[in-house]
């Protein structure tokens, strides 16, 4: 497989290079060859042992050239994707079908700031592409380079200093047809000093057909910038995913991302901050409810640069069946940031003897002025608590729900709209196997 993605580039490098700058090209380029040389991330490598590729690899998948016709987004119409979409919040909307821009299901704007696409952008915008494009992403894996070396769209977005955008981004990546997919999806967010922005990302499958998203994205967030990006993955048992975020924040800047997985069959994420300048603040939110033989796994990496600067993390899990998550955590404190505050938590409920969790906090830390904390727990549902809901009237399968719900609660609680978070307990609630009229 390694050789035929190898091939697809070299295939299309002049189309690539016909509409990218010299630099760019240049990093395409240094990108597939590293990819070339690595080939993807084995068990072997630290951050990928109790993750195996093994299976994937297996599948004989499509890969889409980039710079063909639209022929799979035409079989895709609105009533094909409404019920993925929170229609309760007037959004802009920017979809995808097989990595491809769908104009006649989105909605983008270029009023006062750029909602668009990543494939637009290439000429439009090509001196922020250049300064901007695979910046963040030189020193990491063999996935990230293969991204950088092969996408061609997602979502491009650009706020100017000072402004807000008025309503929330969707951004959803479709996949469809009957057989096999492979998609390179890359997202380039900008915000200017004082800019705000929410964006609400999905991955989904339309058909019953394997699949494979391996998503990038790049943030740049200016001085006193804040962002908030909710995470939904919720696909289709055959669907794989793996997504790398890295955000990179000024002085005094906020950024939020909630990242709530319930199903797909293998769901990797990374996700990155390089708090730069002081006063910067990241936040992070993870729910993981899996089951069967989901393998669901979150990594994360924040690096504190400079003084003054915050981090928390907060993930939750609930594994069943036979299912599997990993949670590798890494807090960096460099010499030079002190007055640090990091946070980092990590807790499972583990329901099934055949499901496992392999968690790994860890603290690096240069600085000696800091206020530094992290751990994690594994445990079951509290037979007390639950003979308490039972002893109640409610119903034992209702009582563990309840309890489930209770648990994922502060993984999901910061998210603001009031639809979404309704959503969001539907969606939970299905998972847990109960209808449940709550929002967590």
């Amino acid at each position: 497989m390694k050789d035929r993605l190898a091939a697809s580039y070299w295939l299309h490098e002049a189309d690539f290079s016909s509409v990218s700058s010299h630099a760019v090209t240049q990093r395409r380029r240094r990108a597939m060859e590293r990819f070339e040389e690595e080939g993807f991330p084995t068990v072997r490598h630290e951050d990928w042992k109790y993750t195996s590729l093994k299976k994937l690899l297996k599948e004989n998948y499509v890969l889409h050239a980039p710079f063909g016709n639209q022929e799979d987004s035409d079989h895709v119409e609105f009533k094909d994707i409404k019920r993925f979409l929170v229609n309760d919040i007037d959004c802009y909307r920017v979809v995808f079908i097989n990595g491809r821009y769908s104009s006649w299901l989105s909605e983008t704007t270029h009023n006062g700031f750029d909602v668009c696409t990543l494939g637009s952008a290439w000429k439009k915008y090509a001196d922020q592409i250049e300064l901007h494009f695979g910046k963040l992403t030189e020193d990491l894996g063999s996935l990230v380079q293969l991204n950088t070396a092969l996408a061609w769209d997602g979502l491009y977005v650009c706020v100017p200093d000072g402004v807000t955008v008025d309503k929330p981004i969707q951004v959803l990546y479709f996949t469809t047809g009957d057989a096999p997919v492979f998609n390179q999806t890359r997202s380039l967010v900008i915000l200017g000093e004082n800019a705000k922005a929410e964006i609400i990302e999905r991955h989904q499958s339309l058909t019953e057909a394997a699949s494979w998203t391996n998503a990038v994205d790049e943030v740049f967030m200016r001085e006193n910038a804040h962002l908030h990006w909710v995470k939904l993955q919720h696909d289709e048992p055959s669907a794989a995913l793996t997504q790398h975020s890295i955000v990179h924040q000024k002085r005094a800047s906020h950024a939020t991302v909630h990242t709530i997985s319930t199903d797909g069959k293998f769901i990797r994420n990374n996700l990155d901050f390089k708090l730069a300048e002081p006063g910067a603040e990241a936040r992070m939110f993870g729910l993981s409810l899996a089951d069967g033989q989901q393998l669901v796994d979150h990594h994360t990496r924040v690096d504190h640069l400079a003084p003054h600067c915050t981090s928390k993390e907060n993930y939750k899990g609930i594994f069943d069946g036979s299912s599997n998550g990993v949670f590798n955590g890494q807090i960096h404190v460099h010499v030079d940031a002190q007055k640090t505050l990091a946070f980092q938590e990590n807790d499972n409920l583990v329901l099934s003897e055949k499901a496992s969790i392999d968690t790994k906090p860890q603290l690096e830390i240069f600085a000696d002025d800091v206020k530094c904390s992290h751990g994690c727990t594994i445990g079951q549902l509290d037979d007390d608590a639950l003979f308490y809901l039972r002893a109640r009237g409610i119903q034992k399968k209702e009582a563990q729900a309840l309890l489930m719900l209770a648990f994922a609660h502060d993984a999901v609680a910061d998210i603001q709209h009031p639809s979404l978070q309704a959503k969001l307990s539907r969606m939970i609630g299905k998972k847990l196997g109960v209808e449940m009229g709550l929002n967590v």
